[in-house]
């Protein structure tokens, strides 16, 4: 396993860990100031301050990009398929023009809450083939413009709201029928909070190998949890064995980013650069 202690090279920030502390281009800024190499931006945050401007302050920054969050949201209305074609497609072209190695897919849970305005459904089955069927349509523009996309299998408890794959089993099913050659068009983004739990995941890991990991984002899980979603916990602070994880992940020849992403109210408040400065803290404490 790679020896994070002497440098943060291998650090990236997701730009939601402190979406709340200024904009895309303050977080850029910020970045830059601490030595970090990599971000991986929001599309609300760059369609804030306009999809030039912030591919044009990565290059004068000298940043990398781990990633691009977020397509998918698939599941709708069938009146609405075109949109959600339409916005995806939008999703991959960014993702282009910022040069990202990877569009992270979070792929949406009931059509009334990926889409809303959709009718309300409870049928979970229909919202996964929606998901196969839209993940199949977008690849194919996807390769035409050579950007991989990463589906990020999500904790269980947001299969109804946010997204229906939620292991890295169904994932890589995913993968086997819509990419069966295993060509890099298409592989998982692995985030420590939504698998850690798994007892299959080391197994899922060597299935996935090299070619199909895209992406390793880091957090903690926090006991108790405040809130389902925006009490993420830095890295050290929880439950999650973050190095156990990463050893598996390099184990399979992943040597790309550790991604920090945290939703959390706590982080949120307090100033930019203190968060950064421990995010690289804690990176080189090997976590």
């Amino acid at each position: 396993m790679r020896d994070f202690s002497g440098d943060h090279r291998w650090l990236s920030i997701n730009t939601a860990t402190v979406r709340k502390q200024g904009d895309l281009l303050q977080i850029f800024d910020a970045c830059a100031r601490q030595g970090i190499r990599a971000v991986s931006p929001w599309r609300d945050q760059v369609a804030a301050v306009g999809l030039d401007r912030a591919a044009r302050a990565v290059k004068e920054l000298g940043l990398e990009l781990s990633g691009y969050c977020r397509g998918g949201m698939f599941p709708a209305d069938p009146d609405r398929r075109a949109e959600v074609r339409d916005d995806n497609r939008r999703a991959v072209d960014e993702a282009v023009a910022l040069g990202a190695p990877c569009l992270v897919l979070v792929v949406g849970g009931l059509p009334q809450f990926s889409r809303p305005g959709s009718p309300p459904s409870k049928d979970i089955a229909l919202a996964r083939a929606q998901v196969e069927d839209g993940i199949a349509e977008l690849l194919e523009h996807a390769r035409g413009v050579g950007m991989p996309l990463a589906i990020e299998p999500l904790h269980p408890m947001y299969a109804a709201d946010r997204a229906c794959v939620n292991t890295m089993r169904h994932a890589l099913d995913l993968c086997d029928r819509l990419d069966p050659q295993a060509t890099g068009a298409l592989g998982v983004a692995l985030d420590v909070y939504h698998v850690w739990w798994d007892p299959e995941l080391e197994a899922q890991i060597q299935r996935a190998g090299r070619n199909r990991l895209c992406a390793f984002h880091v957090c903690d899980w926090l006991v108790p949890t405040a809130d389902l979603l925006e009490d993420r916990g830095m890295m050290g602070d929880g439950m999650i064995d973050i190095p156990m994880i990463r050893g598996w992940v390099e184990t399979v020849g992943f040597q790309g980013y550790s991604e920090v992403e945290i939703f959390s109210r706590q982080w949120w408040a307090r100033p930019l650069d203190e968060v950064l400065s421990v995010c690289v803290e804690r990176h080189r404490s090997s976590v």
